[in-house]
């Protein structure tokens, strides 16, 4: 998608430009031209789209083959006469269901957060007067009045500012409050984050004043772009919802065959019609992984529950198993992979560079930083304001340079602002007053006459000059924001803007929000486990790539604009080689991730504002921050980290390829346990004998016996090489043909070690009741021994990891007595058709059962490869 240009580039012409074409100025519309625009243009709220019936979402649930599937069995299941069985598995179907439409009206609670954060009331010039209205009556041309606190109720070009700060992270990512000045004529292409001479919607003012033409209201803003994205926006399948749709297909054909071709073996072979139909119906059951829907919920809880005590909230079960498959992670920078607090990193003094450790040594020079600051210390030691002046505050506070309170007043100010780029107070202190003076380090050079030097101030010569600006182009080019600090002695009573000449240079002090403790050590994780990592910020291009290169990330840089001149393939032809997106758009973040899931991949994105909820839902998996996050990022997020850290993210990762991994064991086992009934009840009457196992035992296994130790593995810990590997592609099947191939050679053991025990005790004189008890045994203890198989790949099943899993063992324990209540308890003979087995027959068919971990171990040895 491609977003379409604004029709009026409003911040490429001046105000005046502006007020004219609107038809308004500085006395605002008249009450009838403002009722005509609002008829026209619609009240300034976001479009709302009525909501789906419930009973359609509902349905929507069921729109799945392996659901149907799994309806069907149930169904199957209650036509034989199981009642109880048909329940259950119908049960953990509607589970499953009643699960996903919560998950899905849940997501209309995104708009509405959003529409809950819009300004209520605005104030507005309307016949030359001040008057108070109701935000949603705002109209293009009409004149809002702004003041520090402010929410911005509209887009729009400014007409008149003083002093003015807007934050603007919300919409853009970027985390210090912009400067605005009304002045500004910028290009038509300028990014969003670089228009100093509009406003807009849902951003907060948060120093001095305005006024505002308003030039969009509603959909067309901004915002409303945003809204509309979000609304556009489908969630894609996650991996996992595909996987299990590939496999139903499967299994649906495999059924459809069994069926047929036990139908047919049982009539050529003159069996009763009811006798055919009941165990082709098992079968065709058996075929079916029914607690699949089960496991997976079990197993993504236990996942939720653990990533949850490492910080990742998820909030949609699927995103558990979909962080195992994530190919490229889309993160944020600000706060994610930095601090999201600026601190001073290196700087300049008395002729020495100094880097962080030894800025602190700087002691009474920094006076200056400490005074002409408005942020504050509280009583902890924590400062508050300004990210810039907090900054500078904490270095001063940690060279001792913070004078007691009351030593110095302050008695008068020039507060920044971008035209004079610096901030200059008088106080009063000892021996008369000082001006201290901060900002941008070529202005403020230029104000000084002198620099300090190791035994005092020097005069500030032209080589001085040179040497002292090519400090200032060295931090700058460390993409540090440099910032010089300076005074001279005053009068007590005098006038700051009459004083700031003869200054002398204090110190160069470059800031920077530095990146987060371990993140460069979680991105070469990354790169380890195959994941692609890329920053995509609404920061300058030269700070996010000199963040970009602490913390490993290779690949080229391409801001916003550069974005724009491609078209949609051109985008997914170069995505690849990207590592960082700087001064990027809400609209360019969903095309970014709309790229990547064109190339295959399976994409996680991370954000905190309302800017980034839409490319959140469009990404498979989108992780919202817990601490800096919004409210409509939030709603529109899988997942949530508690500490904003994007070590979390790979911590969860880890999690899910371990749940990925456990599913898959679950598979495994239950398919090979269902290949080896198939083959025995399909080769027993090609080999003249008779079927190994009834309706009812062929039930039992696949729907209890299997339970317990599949439910088991969900608690399997993650493996060592968990994060060495690379992630499992979007379009890869949980069985590729080679596993297949090996499960088919469980199934075959399995079947011919069944047929062997029930033609050994035939051949001992067993009756058939007592033969296909001993057959119905062995296959038992076939699970009990295959799990093991299931457990891993091609390393041993009897290594370290065996005893990992102290659920799994208990649950064995509980196959094997639940057998043998089975198979010697008077009731359940009745229904099972099983009559009492000696020593001996138990021994058989342990021996028997044996073999599928004894020969796979042994091929293990001889064959070491995938398995």
């Amino acid at each position: 998608m491609t977003p379409a240009p604004d029709p009026i580039p409003w911040h490429a012409r001046d105000a005046g430009d502006v007020a004219a074409t609107l038809g308004g100025g500085p006395d605002g519309l008249s009450d009838a031209e403002a009722g005509s625009r609002l008829a026209r243009f619609g009240p300034n709220r976001l479009a709302e789209r009525p909501p789906r019936p419930g009973w359609a979402v509902f349905l929507d649930q069921f729109r799945n083959l392996l659901t149907a599937m799994l309806i069907a069995a149930g169904l199957f299941a209650g036509l034989i006469g199981h009642v109880t069985d048909m329940v259950a598995v119908l049960a953990v179907t509607l589970f499953n269901v009643t699960l996903g439409f919560v998950q899905e009206r849940r997501a209309g609670r995104i708009l509405d957060s959003l529409r809950a954060m819009l300004a209520q009331t605005a104030r507005v010039r309307r016949r030359g007067e001040v008057t108070v209205v109701p935000a949603d009556s705002l109209v293009p041309g009409d004149m809002v009045l702004l003041e520090a606190g402010d929410r911005i109720p509209a887009d729009g070009r400014l007409w008149l500012t003083r002093a003015v700060e807007i934050d603007e992270s919300t919409l853009t990512g970027e985390s210090a409050p912009v400067a605005k000045q009304a002045e500004t004529v910028a290009a038509a292409d300028t990014p969003l984050a670089d228009r100093t001479g509009m406003a807009f919607m849902n951003t907060v003012m948060t120093a001095g004043r305005a006024e505002m033409i308003v030039t969009a209201t509603g959909p067309a803003t901004e915002i409303g772009r945003i809204a509309g994205m979000l609304d556009e926006a489908e969630t894609p399948p996650t991996p996992l919802q595909v996987r299990l749709d590939q496999l139903g297909r499967r299994l649906a054909a495999v059924a459809g065959v069994v069926v047929t071709l036990v139908a047919l073996q049982g009539l050529a072979r003159g069996l009763g019609l009811a006798e055919v139909v009941l165990t082709s119906v098992a079968l065709a059951v058996a075929a079916i992984p029914e607690g699949l829907p089960a496991v997976v919920t079990v197993t993504l809880a236990i996942g939720m529950y653990r990533m949850a005590g490492r910080g990742a909230i998820v909030r949609r079960l699927a995103a558990v198993e979909t962080l195992g498959s994530t190919t490229v992670i889309c993160s944020d920078k600000t706060g994610t992979l930095t601090l999201n607090r600026m601190t001073a990193l290196a700087g300049w003094a008395r002729g020495r560079t100094l880097e962080t450790a030894g800025l602190p040594s700087l002691g009474p020079i920094l006076l200056p930083a400490a005074l002409c600051n408005d942020a504050r210390l509280t009583p902890d030691g924590e400062a508050l304001g300004d990210p810039t002046e907090t900054a500078l505050l904490a270095l001063a506070a940690a060279a001792g340079a913070c004078p007691p309170p009351g030593l110095w007043r302050r008695r008068a100010e020039v507060p920044f602002d971008s035209a004079r780029k610096l901030m200059a107070t008088v106080h009063e202190g000892g021996d008369g007053g000082l001006l201290s003076v901060k900002g941008a380090p070529d202005v403020v050079l230029g104000l000084c006459d002198r620099v300090l030097g190791e035994d005092g101030a020097l005069a500030l010569d032209d080589e001085s000059r040179h040497a002292i600006a090519a400090e200032i182009e060295r931090l700058g080019g460390r993409a540090l924001r440099v910032i010089a600090v300076a005074s001279r002695p005053v009068a007590a009573d005098a006038d700051p803007i009459d004083q700031l000449h003869g200054l002398c240079l204090h110190a160069l002090i470059g800031l920077a929000d530095p990146p987060r403790p371990g993140v460069a050590e979680s991105v070469a994780t990354c790169h380890d486990a195959g994941i692609t990592v890329k920053m995509i910020t609404g920061d300058h291009a030269a700070t996010a790539a000199a963040i970009a290169a602490q913390l490993g990330l290779d690949g080229a840089v391409m801001t916003g604009t550069e974005l724009d001149r491609l078209d949609d393939d051109a985008l997914a032809g170069r995505i690849g080689a990207v590592a960082v997106f700087a001064r990027v758009s809400p609209q360019h973040k969903v095309r970014i991730v709309e790229a990547l899931r064109r190339q295959g991949h399976v994409v996680a994105m991370t954000g905190d504002g309302v800017n980034d909820a839409a490319a959140l839902k469009t990404a498979h998996l989108g992780i919202a921050m817990g601490r800096a996050g919004s409210d409509v990022t939030r709603e529109a997020a899988a997942m949530v980290l508690t500490d904003d850290d994007f070590s979390t993210i790979v911590r969860a990762v880890r999690e899910g390829r371990t749940i990925a991994d456990n599913i898959v064991k679950f598979v495994r086992f239950q398919l090979s346990t269902n290949i080896g009934a198939l083959l025995a009840v399909m080769a027993a009457p090609l080999l003249g004998m008779p079927l190994p196992f009834g309706a009812i035992q062929i039930l039992w296994v696949n729907i209890i016996m299997d339970g317990p130790p599949a439910m088991a593995l969900a608690f399997d810990p993650a493996r060592p090489s968990a994060m060495r590997e690379p992630p499992r592609g979007l379009n890869s099947t949980i069985l590729p043909p080679w596993r297949l191939l090996r499960l088919a050679w469980f199934g075959l053991l399995m079947a011919a070690g069944t047929l062997t025990a029930m033609h050994m005790a035939l051949a001992a004189g067993a009756g058939l009741e007592e033969a296909r008890t001993v057959a119905f045994t062995t296959f038992v203890l076939f699970q009990v021994f295959n799990v093991f198989n299931a457990r891993v790949g091609a390393e041993s099943a009897l290594g370290r990891g065996a005893l990992a899993n102290g659920k799994l063992w208990l649950a064995l324990c509980g196959i094997l007595a639940l057998q043998a209540v089975v198979v010697h308890w008077g009731p359940a003979q009745t229904l099972f058709h099983t009559t009492g087995l000696d020593g001996g027959q138990w021994l058989l068919a342990a021996g028997l059962a044996s073999l599928v971990l004894v020969l796979e171990e042994l091929r293990k040895v001889l064959t070491p490869r995938r398995a």
